[in-house]
This record gives structure tokens, sequence and C-alpha cells, in this order.
């Protein structure tokens, strides 16, 4: 049975990037999945916190919002639990593919904005950034350095269980009714970063979740030729 867009199970929605969105950025995305469309932009500061001053290594930041009208009711422009956690695992994820020695004492700012909310911001946000993130570094920097500094690529991706069925890539009316809702962080080459999973309607068994890890590795596979195509195009 397919779903309501048409997917099978294993179907990612369909990915478009726009490198460049945002011409004063280094480096930028309009990144889109199906109806979940984020804004991604990375800048650079001369500078790092203060906990890693006299020390020559950089770091990363990144800050996420929903915008106003990214859902049907509007969103107030504040930082809530939510928008802090996200914000915080996108910078995690982010950092594990940084070589922030090769950085130097350098900051790269990443600003993810989602425009509009249709299931896996969260995801999509990560997937967006690393492209912005590699063409700001190669625009700031230079390719030799940016590839110094960039040591992997990383996508993330939704999955889940809806009506007993394992599924990739959740719009919004699928992860509403989930039983199951995970979020898998992978680099390229096939190391997880981060997953969080959760038994939305009770428990899963260990067999469900591999077969949720399956499904996330296909689907950050796809995503993965479709950044470097991106790169290849920016």
């Amino acid at each position: 049975m397919s779903r309501r867009d048409g997917r099978n199970d294993d179907e990612i929605r369909p990915v478009r990037i726009v490198p460049g969105f945002a011409t004063n950025s280094a480096g930028s995305v309009l990144y889109s999945c199906g109806g979940t469309t984020v804004l991604v932009t990375a800048q650079h500061s001369e500078s790092v916190p203060p906990f890693l001053e006299g020390k020559g290594v950089g770091w990363l930041t990144a800050e996420y919002a929903m915008l106003p009208g990214s859902t049907p009711s509007r969103i107030s422009r504040r930082t809530d639990g939510r928008a802090t956690e996200i914000q915080r695992l996108i910078g995690r994820s982010l950092r594990a593919i940084v070589d922030r020695q090769a950085l130097g004492p350098w900051t790269i700012h990443v600003d993810c904005d989602v425009v509009n909310a249709d299931g896996g911001t969260r995801t999509a946000a990560i997937t967006g950034a690393y492209v912005a993130v590699a063409l700001g570094l190669r625009n700031r920097f230079g390719p030799e350095r940016a590839a110094e500094v960039l040591k992997e690529s990383i996508a993330a991706v939704s999955v889940g269980i809806v009506g007993g069925r394992p599924m990739l890539d959740l719009d919004y009316s699928e992860d509403s009714k989930a039983e199951v809702d995970a979020n898998v962080v992978r680099l390229g080459s096939g190391g997880l970063v981060e997953v969080q999973g959760t038994g939305e309607g009770g428990v899963y068994s260990r067999r469900q979740l591999d077969q949720l890890l399956d499904l996330a590795e296909a689907g950050i596979d796809r995503l993965g030729q479709v950044q470097r195509e991106a790169l290849q195009g920016g």
C-alpha cells in the first residue's frame, strides 16, 4: 500500500537543494524535502568562544528557528526548549565532521530557519547545513583548506513505524500518528553520529529498530548523492 504522497515505505521525499540562495553569506542553501523547506546559511568570524581562546582551535555553533509562517498557526519569534534541543543536535552533528585544529581560531556560524514545515525539519536542517558549510569553507578559505577542515560528509533522515509499518522520511501526517519516531544522523562513510528514537505509542523491539536503521542507512546514502550533486553545481 502506497503512502499519502504515493511513495513506497522505503522512499525519501523529493529533495531539492539550491546552493547560494542567500548571496550575502559565504555558504547558503535553500533545502527542500517534500513539503519541508529550510534556509541554511554558514558564516565565519575570526574569533572563538572564551573557553577556546589561545588554544589554536576553531568552533562551530548552530541556531535553529521555525519562522512565524512555517506552520498553519503562527509561531512566535522566540527560542523554546524544542528549538534549543534541535540546534544543539545540529551543532553536535556538524562538529563531528569539522577538524577544528585545521580550522584554526575561527567560528563557523550556522543558521537554520524553517520556511515551511511538513515533518523532518531537524534532519533537513542537518542535511542542508552540510552543503552550506562546505560551500562556505570553499568560498572563504579556498578548496584545499576547505578539504582539510571538513573531514567527512553528514546527513540525517527520519524513520518511524506507522500503522505497524516501518517507513522512511516521515511527513507531518505520518509523524503525528507514528507508534515509533526516530531520527538518524550518519557520516557519509557510514559511522552513526546520533540516533534519537522514541516509542510514542509503546515499546518497540530490537528487530524493529534494526529495520528502521536499515531504512535510514539507505535514505542517507541517497541524500549523500543529492548533496554531492549540489556541491558540484555550486
